[in-house]
Parts: structure tokens; sequence; C-alpha cells
């Protein structure tokens, strides 16, 4: 259910994004708190043991759709990851993808990438058009970003990318974010 996943997140504010096989083995085997795994590497090969290991270790799969090496970026990947994987969502840059997803019952999280003025201008767009469940916003070393988007969005916050020590998860966190996610296990630690 959807709420318990947003619980869930807010309960645990740090989430292990796995980027390689040694990741995922710190993450499954020795960070029991962590609860939330952003999934961000495989291939059409490998990710069903993948998101089977994640699952083992009694935490939320998320897979980046848009990062397994086999899968096109068109909607029959979400229907591929949702047949022939147990994850728990989606995540994905594309709003189709997302739209997909939450047909399929899955939990989705967009991931938009702020670079410049014309991607920040464009949120409200891809929120509307993609309505997912969260917005992953990267980098996450944004306060003042964070919290504006925090008020043009109607779904919760992640704040992605550069987060590194306690301060980088403590200021997303104050700036609105509901959760952080990293690839650095330090912060997975904390």
């Amino acid at each position: 259910m959807k709420s318990d996943y947003f619980e869930l997140i807010e309960a645990n504010p740090v989430i292990a994004a796995v980027k390689n096989d040694q990741g995922l083995d710190t993450c499954c085997d020795r960070c029991g708190d962590i609860k939330i795994v952003f999934i961000l590497y495989g291939d059409v090969c490998s990710i069903g043991e993948i998101v089977q290991r994640v699952k083992d270790a009694g935490k939320i799969a998320m897979v980046h759709v848009d990062l397994i090496d086999g899968l096109n970026s068109k909607e029959i990947a979400v229907d591929y990851i949702h047949r022939h994987t147990q994850a728990d969502g989606i995540i994905s840059t594309r709003p189709a993808i997302i739209k997909r997803g939450k047909e399929l019952g899955l939990y989705t999280t967009l991931r938009i990438f702020v670079l410049d003025s014309m991607a920040y201008e464009n949120i409200p767009r891809q929120l509307a058009s993609a309505k997912p469940d969260m917005v992953e916003i990267l980098p996450g070393l944004m306060p003042k970003i964070i919290r504006n988007i925090t008020k043009m969005s109607r779904v919760p916050v992640i704040a992605g990318g550069l987060i590194s020590d306690k301060e980088d998860v403590m200021s997303a966190l104050s700036a609105g974010a509901i959760s952080v996610s990293s690839t650095n296990s330090d912060v997975w630690m904390l």
C-alpha cells in the first residue's frame, strides 16, 4: 500500500542507492536500518537476482529502469521488471515510464536532474504528466531549490546526488525533503 511506503521512507530517511555488487553486499549484509534500496545497475540477465537479494534482506526494491542494460526506454521495460522480478517499484527520468509503473501498481519515483533554470521550470509539467508517488531531485545539495520544489510538488521529495555526510543529510531534510538517497555507504551507516 502506498501509505505504508511513505511511512517507511519517513521513518527511514536514508535510502541506499546501489550501483554495483559491492554496494549491494554492504547494503544487504551490514545495513539493517536501511529499508529502501534504489537499484542503479544491472542488466536483463541479472536484475531478477539483484532484486531478489534486496527482497531476501527484507528491504523494498526500487529499480531504476533507465539504468538497466538491455531494456529500452519504452513502457514495455516496466512490464518486464513487473513480470520478471519481485521489484516493489521503479525509478525513471521519463514520465511515460512512471505512468506505466503506476498502471501496474508499482511504487514510482520520478528522478529529475535540476541542472539549469529550464530544467527547474519544467518540473511542474513533468509532475503533472507523470503523477509519481515521489520525486527525486538531483543534485541533493540545493536547500533553496529543494524547499521550492517541495512547495510546488504534491508528492514527497527525495534529495539525491552528492550527499556525502550527516550535514548534507540534515540540510536536505531541513529543506523539506522526506528522505535522501546516496551511493555512499558511509551515509547509509549514519
